[in-house]
């Protein structure tokens, strides 16, 4: 990482990103050659060290195809953006929080299935869900455990710089 004093090392603070975002991108390795990006809603456990995803996809589909070849992956959440402007300069700049990691993205097993819609679930949705049974056969769930994970600000303002306010609608 080029900006070191933007880096964010402290796991408790990565995962208080995490717990702000709504939404993590999942770029898996495209039959391709390209690199394959979704945007993902997620559920995240933490146990001791270890912090894993978990999504959720149907049954079929290029995730599920690509993820048979190589389940390397890599994710990406962000939130707090917010344009800052160096009046003095006449130039710009975007605050922001995010986190990259990597890991392996594989399919939770049936038996496991409903713990891991459960954690997902916790995060948009404080009390206990209950799920259709119908849906849970037709939903396949996946989880990626994290083996690196960074984050990074842009939050700190400086003398010269004023925060963008955008037009009423």
């Amino acid at each position: 990482m080029i900006r070191k004093d933007r880096e964010i090392t402290d796991r408790a603070a990565q995962l208080a990103i995490i717990d702000a975002c709504d939404v993590c991108r999942v770029c898996l390795n495209g039959a391709d050659g390209y690199p394959y990006v979704v945007p993902l809603n997620f559920g995240v456990d933490v146990e001791g060290d270890q912090v894993t995803l978990y999504f959720h996809c149907a049954n079929r589909g290029e995730k599920l195809d690509l993820l048979a070849c190589d389940p390397r992956a890599t994710f990406e959440m962000d939130c707090d953006h917010e344009l800052i402007f160096y009046d003095e300069r006449m130039s710009c700049t975007m605050g922001y929080r995010s986190v990259i990691g990597r890991g392996r993205l594989e399919v939770v097993p049936e038996a496991e299935k409903v713990r891991g819609l459960d954690i997902l679930m916790r995060h948009y949705h404080a009390e206990e869900f209950a799920y259709n049974p119908r849906t849970v056969p037709a939903t396949t769930v996946l989880r990626l455990r994290v083996e690196q994970m960074t984050g990074k600000r842009r939050d700190n303002m400086h003398p010269g710089e004023s925060r963008w306010t955008p037009p009423a609608r």
